[in-house]
């Protein structure tokens, strides 16, 4: 049986590495050109050339805690892995050239269908066809979902430590120690990184860190399966735990449409941008929506110990409070500046 306990070497080792080699991963992107300038898009906020060294030091810190403390992982988080590195190496390619949407889409698709054949997948409707859809719709819709929630210094990194550390305790609950060790190294990983990622950033994630952070997650909440609990309070665990960058997502891509714009080309209307707009500070508005973020975990850890009446209730009184604060923001933020461009990591 595992314990809590047997984690925290993981996240020792995977912590520590993120901290010892960032200093040398932040110089080699520089010297490679992973670089993002100061001014090249209107959103851009940052006035000295940033390097984008997230992806690999995170990649390398759980490359080392595998290598060094935590057992060998299982065939389903063999293809977490997997499937983790081809979305990294992708984004690493666009955080270098800037991929087309096309080709960012393929490579998220991809890294579902890994998922899919190694057994992480969505066990819903008893349908394959239909699961298949769902399944790879909840990884193109998490990988993007972490790009676009990168959009002010510590805030992905921040959420991501949060959702893997609600996802280890679960997972150690229900008896999932390949899972609560991955989710443990990615906490220390996220942490780790997070020293050199806070204001002011000496360095972005990218693409690669934003989609390599959303797939592991994504594809662990996937894998979740609660023990002696009735499916109907444990099966929105997921969306809860990960609620903050789905939230999001649903704020854009409504905002988007509703307005006529593209949804896959970035613009300045992501929650960040909007909580600035009514006032706060940027540290503030990163705290506000990471404590947020820890407030929704903890509910799904209510609902996991109600009736499915009352667990449902709680769920659907959070989404309809979602759809509120929705309209809420969308009211108040100015259309010619919502309208306004960004690029980069947030989309």
């Amino acid at each position: 049986m595992i314990k809590l306990a047997d984690l925290f070497p993981g996240i020792l080792v995977s912590l520590c590495a993120a901290f010892v080699f960032a200093p040398l991963l932040t110089r080699l992107a520089l010297r490679v050109g992973l670089v993002d300038m100061p001014g090249s898009q209107p959103h851009k906020w940052h006035s000295a050339p940033t390097p984008m060294a997230g992806g690999t030091i995170l990649a390398l810190a759980l490359l080392v805690s595998y290598l060094t403390v935590l057992p060998a992982p299982d065939p389903g988080v063999r293809g977490i892995l997997l499937a983790g590195a081809v979305v990294y190496l992708w984004g690493l390619w666009d955080d270098r050239f800037a991929l087309p949407a096309w080709a960012k889409l393929l490579g998220q698709i991809l890294a579902a269908l890994i998922l899919w054949f190694a057994g992480i997948r969505v066990h819903l409707l008893g349908s394959d066809w239909l699961d298949f859809g769902i399944t790879v719709f909840w990884i193109v819709g998490m990988v993007n979902a972490y790009n676009f929630v990168d959009s002010m210094d510590g805030l992905a990194l921040g959420l991501a430590a949060i959702g893997a550390a609600f996802f280890m305790l679960v997972t150690v609950d229900s008896q999932q120690p390949a899972l609560a060790a991955l989710s443990a190294a990615i906490v220390g990983a996220t942490i780790g990184a997070f020293f050199y990622n806070a204001t002011p950033a000496r360095m972005f994630i990218g693409d690669s860190g934003s989609q390599l952070l959303g797939l592991l997650l994504g594809a662990v909440g996937m894998a979740y399966v609660p023990i002696g609990l009735n499916n109907a309070v444990s099966w929105f665990t997921p969306i809860l735990v990960l609620g903050v960058p789905v939230f999001n997502m649903v704020l854009v891509v409504s905002s988007r449409l509703w307005r006529g714009l593209r949804v896959y080309q970035a613009h300045k209307d992501h929650v960040s941008h909007r909580l600035v707009h009514l006032g706060l500070d940027k540290t503030r508005t990163v705290l506000v929506i990471q404590l947020t973020a820890i407030v929704l975990g903890l509910t799904a850890f209510i609902a996991l110990g109600g009736t499915p009446l009352t667990a449902n209730l709680l769920f659907g009184l959070v989404v309809l409070t979602g759809i509120v604060v929705i309209i809420f923001l969308e009211r108040r933020y100015p259309r010619e500046e919502s309208g306004a461009e960004q690029a980069g990591g947030g989309g």
